[in-house]
């Protein structure tokens, strides 16, 4: 047994002032593998060079991430949105429909163009949310569903609906809970009414909806439009909304380095591309997390652990990201070739350093979310001159822990057409 990590609980569970915080305190006081025993679960953290590679080598079927994941969610989202989905998140990204979903992405910049107009100030954040939920409805949503008063009410509703908050306001999950999750099964019922609405108009049986719709067709008229919504909903929950935050950031940091940004509005799609993942390794406040489902023995370099059923291992992405000694704490987007990071000197491993994961858990989107930010990133700075009106650098939510980091506090930036 590993040492138990006294009076240490996670924001679940108990009022923490920083998740992250709590945690790096933990590790300095009883090394790179501990226990934390929080609520009804058992959690053992390894941030050892071979703890962190033990842990990517996790097995899914004896230690699974989808199980972890699912564990997290059901705390902000309904039961009844996981049960029965015909269409899962995880066959989002074929070639094809990647494709589609960047020419959705274009036409969902033309508009966020539009709607800015010449000059003004708007929140970073508040901006790509909005950029994310057009793209993703027009990806996968019905007819219309991207437009008008349909697009602002859905836009309403998935924001209520949000599973995002269970790991990043996770200390607002008792009110969750207490409520019955009454305002998430109000807002699953409105995305599931207007949806429904858009299957009367004429639909592409190829694209990513037709292929939901279809999925339906052998059910009676109630069943169908509710399985349809609730795969909508799951789909686009699952989907956008690390991806609105990651190009936030990457926005907020060419913001600051007008060298770079330049060099991005003059095409360099690479080095747009290698900003993208400096900004979302930095901006990393994800627990990474597994499931025991059957018993594993599990090495951390100074021991070897029996973990049983029931029990969860888990590492902490901004605890090995950041390391000050190396300089990893600096934003730097000279740190990658492509995909991979390359500035390991010094580190035992180079699997303690990531923005997507490693092997067989890497997010599948990444090739995805990448271009799609480098289009966004692109477009937004060669269209505007931006400026930024935050005093400080934006700080994460305290409490989150998990996905990437959504500001503490509003990030104005100006903007006038170049």
């Amino acid at each position: 047994m590993p040492p138990v990590a006294v009076g240490v609980g996670l924001p679940w569970d108990v009022e923490v002032d920083d998740a992250v915080a709590v945690l790096a305190r933990a590790r300095a006081t009883y090394g790179d593998t501990f226990v934390v025993e929080s609520g009804r679960d058992r959690y053992l953290f390894t941030f050892s060079a071979t703890g962190v590679e033990s842990f990517y080598a996790l097995p899914e079927e004896q230690a699974s991430k989808g199980v972890a994941d699912y564990l997290m969610l059901r705390r902000k989202l309904p039961e009844e949105i996981f049960d029965g989905r015909r269409t899962l998140p995880g066959t989002l990204f074929r070639k094809g429909d990647v494709a589609s979903y960047l020419v959705n992405l274009e036409r969902a910049l033309d508009t966020t163009v539009a709607e800015l107009g010449e000059s003004g100030t708007t929140d970073v954040f508040a901006l790509t949310r909005r950029l994310g939920h057009r793209m993703g409805l027009a990806s996968w949503a019905g007819p219309g569903c991207a437009d008008g008063q349909v697009f602002e009410d859905l836009v309403v509703a998935f924001d209520a609906l949000d599973g995002a908050d269970a790991f990043v306001h996770p200390d607002g999950m008792r009110a969750v809970a207490a409520s019955g999750q009454a305002a998430e099964r109000s807002a699953l019922a409105r995305i599931v009414e207007l949806v429904g609405d858009s299957l009367q108009a004429p639909i592409d049986e190829q694209s990513l909806f037709g292929r939901i719709v279809g999925a339906w067709a052998d059910q009676p008229d109630v069943v169908r439009r509710q399985g349809i919504g609730y795969d909508v909903a799951l789909i686009h929950v699952a989907s956008m909304s690390n991806l609105a935050s990651a190009l936030g950031w990457a926005l907020i940091d060419l913001v600051e380095h007008p060298d770079l940004l330049a060099a991005v509005r003059d095409g360099d799609t690479d080095l747009a591309g290698r900003c993208s993942l400096e900004s979302i390794r930095l901006a990393q406040r994800s627990i990474m997390a597994r499931t025991v489902l059957s018993p594993v023995t599990f090495d951390v370099g100074d021991a070897v652990h029996e973990v049983g059923p029931g029990a969860t291992i888990a590492t902490l992405l901004p605890l090995t990201n950041q390391t000050p000694a190396l300089g990893h704490d600096i934003w730097d987007p000279d740190r990658w070739n492509r995909h991979r990071f390359v500035d390991t000197a010094g580190l035992a491993s180079p699997q303690l350093v990531t923005s997507f994961g490693h092997g067989r858990h890497s997010c599948p989107a990444q090739p995805f979310s990448l271009s799609a930010m480098t289009m966004a990133m692109t477009r937004l700075v060669s269209t505007y001159d931006l400026t930024g009106q935050w005093r400080t650098y934006p700080r994460p939510v305290p409490a989150q822990i998990g996905g990437v980091a959504r500001s503490a506090e509003p990030c104005p930036v100006s903007y006038v057409r170049a």
